[in-house]
């Protein structure tokens, strides 16, 4: 087999970034009605929302690339887990308050990044996506950012729930930082942001981050790795299952 073409490697790298937007965002809804507070539930059904519309442009993009005529919801209700290039990160369980806010902290540092360098991508329609992407971005990084430092510079509880949130979530951070050959070599070209930049400022945030919030990143340990090559986690079928329903139920149905 020959390497794989400058086109598939786009298209794969598109749907890393769709489709973790879009599990993600599926995550996020589950607390649509049961946050702690009103705010808190206005203020993530609005995070699940811009996440869901960044799928639809991560997606329809990489359908186009694609050229085979698969739509973004296509190619979100009608493939099977093996086909989906999320991070693992994001298809873990919501768990408590403090766990989901954990979570969206450690994908916002790296979202945010990502999608500044993605900004200045010499394709101009990759460009295009993530400067609309990031200005809502910004706003999730800010936001959860602020909470885990209140949370875990808070209570004796609330410091203890945020801190079991990091040591279980540690671990699938590698993954979310992980690169393949492919997306290297679009790096070269300038279509997306070289790995080290993206990993310096998620590192620097992070870290600033938890120091105000008096939270401790565990040391070397578990390293959970595999969303790339479609090797993910077993809650991943249960959000398939129900994210897709539907559409598997009556095949083409529309409203």
């Amino acid at each position: 087999m020959g390497a794989p073409s400058p086109d598939a490697d786009l298209q794969a790298f598109l749907l890393r970034m769709g489709d973790s937007c879009l599990i993600l965002g599926h995550r996020v809804s589950e607390w649509c009605g049961h946050a702690p507070a009103l705010e808190d539930d206005i203020a993530m059904a609005n995070v699940a929302l811009d996440l869901i519309g960044h799928t639809r442009l991560w997606l329809e993009l990489a359908g186009e690339v694609e050229g085979a005529g698969r739509s973004a919801d296509d190619l979100a209700f009608l493939r099977d887990a093996g086909g989906f290039r999320n991070v693992l990160l994001v298809e873990l369980p919501n768990g408590d308050f403090g766990n989901t806010l954990m979570r969206q902290f450690l994908f916002d540092a790296w979202h945010v990044p990502k999608l500044r360098g993605l900004a200045a991508s010499s394709d101009v329609r990759v460009a295009g996506v993530a400067q609309t992407a990031v200005r809502e971005a910004n706003y999730h990084l800010s936001r959860s950012t602020d909470l885990v430092i209140r949370l875990g510079d808070g209570t004796a509880e609330s410091h203890g729930r945020m801190q079991a949130a990091l040591d279980r979530l540690w671990p699938y951070t590698f993954d979310l930082l992980d690169v393949d050959d492919g997306e290297a070599a679009l790096a070269g070209v300038g279509v997306v942001p070289r790995a080290a930049e993206v990993a310096g400022a998620w590192r620097d945030h992070v870290e600033t981050a938890l120091a105000e919030a008096t939270l401790v990143a565990p040391a070397d340990g578990p390293e959970h790795r595999g969303g790339r090559p479609g090797l993910h986690t077993e809650h991943i079928g249960y959000i398939l299952a129900e994210m897709q329903f539907l559409q598997r139920a009556y095949p083409g149905a529309v409203w």
